[in-house]
């Protein structure tokens, strides 16, 4: 993981333990009404995988453009000041049966559930319905979880990466990318050009209806998922679960190694769990993506289609690093292909038939149009911050081959 993410990682684990502390000698948060944040969960007609977090308070409302960098930075602020619920008991029922489980230190529960008799219909999202039984509160607390389930006309499926693959985070600079996380919103972010109709055409196939799956494995916080989610929406690139980590000062799973061992697990068990669907692999150079892949290739002979790396980093022995790794991929059976835009990768997908050639063009056509990013420039633009605005553990320059 690069410098910058390990200090803003650090810091929100500092900053989340201390909220947390004072919170709990003052006793805070007991009367705020309490709520389930569902997150998408996936799996087959017969097996699903569900993730939630019982929290106190009342959701954030969708961003808005005209939003300035005050409200911004008091929205995510909430986000990572979350009064979650520790302890808590939450009743998740599905067809054929129901599960309760127990949140943990940060409030978070997930399981896998055995559908018997298997979701019915069509449809890729399913629902599962998920109750707050204690602590006991004077309204029900309850929602539904959307589940992901590929329909048998899916070809491939995508897994990919979000930061400086789908979405620009500027990760070589430490204070432009505070700010945009901090000061801007779902609204403010800007895809890498043609990504949204490049997903697009991945998800459509070749024949254009075979509703093809995607996911998104990235190391960013689950504090973030309706900022992401709420991206993605806004962009028109397609909605998939995300995989997201913990940064509090637990983890559901704190054996999962980092942001390597984080990807690496999500992989191994999407591939599991759809052990006849091959897979197209998404990310960028600025991290250990091509590392985590080529192992992926290894460790999965045949189920991967191809590697599409975006060339972030501006270091010469970075790229020759992904070449030699490009040599392993193909000898492994698959390949790697280090793009320096999203059009570059899509001419593969187009000439291994993934995609339709008319998809090309549209591709081509959207990315000259997005080619010259909206200005950076954010409202109350009298804002601004320093270097010591950041975590000092984010101070080092940034390691872009790492």
């Amino acid at each position: 993981m690069t410098d910058w993410k390990k200090g803003f990682e650090r810091f929100s684990q500092r900053l989340e333990a201390k909220i947390d502390e004072q919170r709990e000698k003052l006793g805070f948060g007991g009367d705020r009404p309490l709520r389930i944040e569902a997150y998408r969960g996936f799996g087959r007609p017969d097996r699903a995988w569900v993730k939630a977090r019982v929290l106190r308070g009342s959701p954030l409302p969708p961003a808005r453009a005209a939003d300035s960098v005050w409200i911004n930075l008091s929205a995510m602020l909430q986000r990572f000041e979350s009064d979650e619920v520790p302890g808590a008991t939450v009743r998740v029922r599905y067809p054929g049966g129901e599960q309760v489980l127990k949140t943990d230190r940060e409030g978070y529960c997930e399981a896998w559930l055995d559908v018997l008799p298997a979701f019915a219909g069509a449809q890729t999202w399913q629902q599962v319905q998920m109750e707050v039984l204690d602590p006991p509160s004077p309204h029900p607390v309850r929602t539904e979880a959307r589940v992901m389930v590929p329909p048998r006309t899916a070809r491939f499926g995508v897994i990919s990466d979000l930061d400086d693959t789908v979405v620009r985070t500027d990760v070589a600079s430490r204070l432009r990318m505070a700010r945009n996380v901090f000061l801007g919103n779902a609204h403010t972010r800007t895809p890498f050009p043609g990504v949204a109709a490049f997903y697009r055409a991945l998800e459509r196939g070749c024949a254009g209806y075979a509703h093809n799956p995607v996911f998104y494995v990235s190391s960013s916080p689950w504090n973030l998922f309706d900022v992401l989610t709420e991206f993605l929406e806004l962009k028109g690139i397609p909605a998939g679960p995300l995989l997201l980590r913990d940064w509090g000062i637990s983890s559901v799973d704190p054996g999962e190694g980092g942001h390597s061992g984080h990807k690496l697990r999500h992989i191994r068990i999407i591939l599991e769990l759809f052990p006849t669907l091959p897979f197209i692999l998404i990310g960028d150079s600025g991290q250990e993506d091509p590392e985590i892949y080529h192992r992926a290739v290894t460790e999965h002979p045949e189920r991967i289609l191809a590697v599409y790396i975006r060339n972030v980093s501006r270091a010469p022995e970075r790229g020759e690093a992904i070449r030699k790794l490009a040599a392993e991929v193909e000898k492994a059976g698959s390949t790697l292909i280090l793009a320096d835009d999203t059009a570059a990768a899509a001419r593969h997908a187009a000439q291994s038939g993934w995609i339709d050639d008319d998809a090309l063009a549209e591709i081509g056509a959207v990315a000259s149009a997005e080619q010259d990013p909206p200005s950076e420039a954010l409202h109350d633009t009298n804002v601004e911050l320093s270097a010591g605005d950041v975590p000092a553990d984010a101070h080092d320059e940034p390691n872009t081959g790492a």
